[in-house]
């Protein structure tokens, strides 16, 4: 392997970021180029609503990014990148007035599960939570290979690989606890009622207990920043306003790294693939999308429950059927005229986003693929549900539907924010079955983006593992 041998990154995300990071660090002369003015991809961070309010475009909470096994081994911190822990990760409010919460304590927060539940809680979640870098260093594996600790996979994956309504009424008696868990699971933009949704309530719920559900300081721009600094600092190039529409520029190149989901590629050099590979891209599945809304506020939301005052993220589903029909009228391309929202509040921890005495708020909520639907007026009256007197308190706010998502990202295609479907078929095989996932038939040419294993999430590791299989390949 020459050390100085060129290869190019297209994709200024944060798995483009680790990857080129990545590559860099093995002695590769990097060059990153991001279509867009400014680098970030699914972590940036602008002026959406007035001057002076910062506002995270897409991503917002990281709690697989402060775990990411590759983003620990980087001096993030000396780049700029600072994480904020509130002091409660996050809060699910109900109509009585109470709200569950997720604290880093495992016994503190099954506390707020109530008698019944609460030691149910604990005796799911303790096991995993002891022995938290061990699973996340498997979970966030390429698949296909023997995990580093076999057993206590093995025992996540009896929890894990069924539906998440399923794992909540088989643990839980009340409807508050199967709420408060369902809530963490509908991250994952699948219905309730199918496989594997169960492991991702399971890995953000225990993430949290783990590592947190940190924002990061400035925003999430700060993690694309830090990326981009750290690749300079070894000698790696970034070049931003720069679109790639087919790779001839590049036939110098060692290899070439794509931070694109599957048709995006097949746009850019579809031919260069036999055509049973561009099949199976064409055939690659996307799930629904988001309709997501930011805020500049006059003040605090106003939560009757007093633990949203405290918290980074909140989740309005008051009842475990509520969020069990919302996740599947998004799948199923049905109404919904009381939808699932995941809040985030940065401004209570990060003075840094607005001005003084002024906050901000981010918000989504889960869509068909495509849809263009206006969810303006069914979130605030949600919020307001909640926090009666929120309405009061917007000076500004700005929306995104799934056809703005992707023209700000081609990569959120109709809206999609984790690249793509995670069932069990395509969360094993993405974006297509192959030994090597990260590899394509052309062998110059890898796959870095979400739609590669592990999936979506802001942790780098899909970019990690691509620069891996590039390292072994140019060998």
């Amino acid at each position: 392997m020459r050390r100085s041998q060129r290869v190019v990154v297209i994709g200024g995300g944060p798995n483009g970021l680790s990857s080129a990071v990545a590559l860099a660090q093995s002695g590769f002369r990097v060059e990153l180029h991001e279509a867009n003015p400014q680098i970030g991809g699914g972590a940036a961070t602008q002026e959406l609503t007035l001057p002076g309010f910062r506002h995270d475009v897409c991503s917002a909470v990281h709690p697989m990014g402060v775990t990411s096994p590759f983003f620990r081994t980087l001096p993030l911190s000396e780049h700029g990148l600072h994480w904020i822990q509130p002091p409660i990760l996050m809060a699910h409010p109900f109509d009585d007035g109470t709200a569950a919460v997720l604290l880093r304590s495992t016994a503190d927060t099954s506390s707020s599960l109530g008698a019944d539940d609460g030691p149910a809680y604990r005796r799911l979640m303790d096991p995993f939570v002891r022995h938290w870098p061990d699973v996340i260093e498997d979970a966030l594996a390429p698949p296909l290979r023997i995990p580093g600790h076999p057993f206590l996979m093995a025992r996540l994956g009896l929890h894990g690989l069924p539906p998440a309504k399923w794992l909540a009424e088989r643990t839980f008696r009340s409807d508050r606890a199967r709420a408060f868990f369902l809530g963490i699971a509908a991250h994952v933009l699948l219905p309730m009622e199918t496989a594997p949704s169960a492991a991702f309530g399971l890995m953000l719920a225990l993430a949290g207990h783990g590592a947190g559900w940190p924002i990061p300081a400035g925003g999430s721009q700060s993690i694309s920043d830090a990326l981009a600094s750290i690749l300079r600092a070894r000698g790696g190039e970034v070049f931003v306003g720069s679109p790639v529409r087919s790779l001839h520029a590049f036939e110098d190149a060692g290899a070439i790294v794509m931070d694109l989901t599957p048709w995006q590629i097949l746009k850019v050099e579809g031919t260069r693939f036999p055509k049973h590979y561009r099949k199976r891209l064409q055939a690659y599945r996307y799930g629904p999308g988001v309709f997501k809304m930011d805020w500049a506020l006059a003040g605090p939301i106003p939560w009757r429950a007093l633990e949203c005052r405290k918290a980074g993220t909140i989740h309005l589903g008051a009842g475990s059927k509520e969020i069990v029909e919302s996740a599947a009228a998004a799948w199923y391309c049905r109404p919904d005229p009381d939808p699932f929202i995941i809040l985030a509040q940065p401004s209570l921890f990060d003075n840094s986003r607005c001005p003084a005495g002024r906050h901000t708020a981010w918000a989504y909520c889960h869509v068909p693929n495509g849809s263009t639907e206006d969810k303006t007026e069914t979130i605030e009256k949600k919020i307001e549900r909640f926090a009666p007197g929120f309405r009061e308190l917007i000076l500004g706010r700005h929306t995104m539907n799934t056809r703005q998502l992707e023209a700000h990202n081609e990569n959120l295609v109709g809206g999609d924010i984790n690249g793509g479907v995670q069932d069990i078929e395509q969360f094993l095989f993405r974006p297509a079955a192959r030994l090597d996932p990260y590899s394509t038939p052309d062998n110059r040419l890898f796959i870095c983006s979400a739609a590669t294993p592990p999936g979506g999430a802001v942790h780098g590791m899909c970019g990690y593992h691509a620069a891996r299989s590039v390292t072994r390949h140019l060998r």
